[in-house]
């Protein structure tokens, strides 16, 4: 619990940190398929538009971060840090580009949220325990909402950010586990 609590501190440090900066900080969020929008792939998850785009990830992002860390099946450093990278790589590559009219610089830690969700899921598959599958149904129930987010749509959120993410735990949860 307590890295999952220093995660989601230092995500609203930076936050407080980009307001004082007025807002400068985003970017260092993704800006795909550009050089200088590779940085984004490590501090997109920690940099938020806004308060409620803030709370809404420090909160899932929190009590799925305690899951994956206590539960001894999981490779909670291991698969956070790959889920992050690759859900930011993913993003980089497929994201909607510079210029394109609604997102110029994809920001937000839902993709590492996504990659969690799904990891925890796969990861109840590949495992079969009973442990993991408790946590997998659990997580499905309470995020299966999640799925529409990663459709394509119009508007500022990140859809790819999500699908890659997904992709991610998925990708994860496959070469720890299967």
């Amino acid at each position: 619990m307590e890295i999952s609590a220093t995660i989601v501190l230092v995500i609203f440090a930076v936050f407080y940190l980009n307001v004082f900066f007025g807002g400068t900080l985003n970017r260092f969020g993704i800006v795909p398929r550009t050089p200088g929008g590779l940085v984004g792939i490590l501090f997109s998850p920690l940099l938020h538009a806004n308060y409620a785009h803030l709370t809404a990830n420090a909160v899932s992002l929190f009590f799925l971060l305690v899951v994956v860390f206590s539960h001894r099946e999981y490779k909670g450093e291991v698969a956070l840090i790959a889920i992050w990278l690759v859900s930011g790589f993913g993003t980089w590559l497929i994201g909607r580009p510079w210029g394109s009219g609604f997102h110029t610089v994809h920001i937000g830690a839902s993709s590492v949220i996504y990659g969690l969700v799904v990891y925890i899921v796969a990861s109840a598959w590949w495992l079969r325990s009973w442990q993991s599958g408790v946590w997998g149904v659990l997580i499905l129930f309470i995020y299966g909402g999640i799925v529409y987010g990663m459709l394509p749509q119009r508007g500022i959120i990140s859809w790819e950010g999500h699908l890659s993410g997904a992709i991610a735990g998925f990708l994860v949860a496959r070469h720890e586990h299967a």
